[in-house]
């Protein structure tokens, strides 16, 4: 009995993504393109965005601290996203924002 379970366990440890889907990828994905509108600003290659007023996130690979900041409290020309973003929309935009850029 357990033998036959042993190659689905497998799977589940090995492929865990193909399984389940990183929601909070989805979620941060769908931020930075509908409500934030991230890339009318940023580049970032895994997004095919091509903004040239902030900068090149791929060139940046800044961290989830950094981004939580700058979407949080502005910075240069960006204006603070906390109020219109919820915390839980910042984080994820972060991470999504970070996987996409530091692969």
């Amino acid at each position: 009995m357990l033998s036959k379970k042993i190659p689905l366990i497998l799977f589940f440890i090995f492929f865990p993504n193909l399984i389940f889907a990183d929601s909070k990828m989805e979620l941060g994905q769908k931020i930075f393109n509908e409500k934030a509108q991230c890339g009318s600003c940023h580049t970032m290659k895994t997004n095919n965005s091509k903004g040239n007023i902030g900068p090149n996130l791929d060139n940046l690979k800044p961290s989830i601290p950094t981004i939580i900041n700058a979407v949080t409290n502005g910075v240069g020309v960006m204006p603070p996203w906390n109020g219109i973003l919820t915390r839980e929309e910042i984080e994820a935009v972060a991470h999504y924002v970070f996987n996409s850029t530091n692969n």
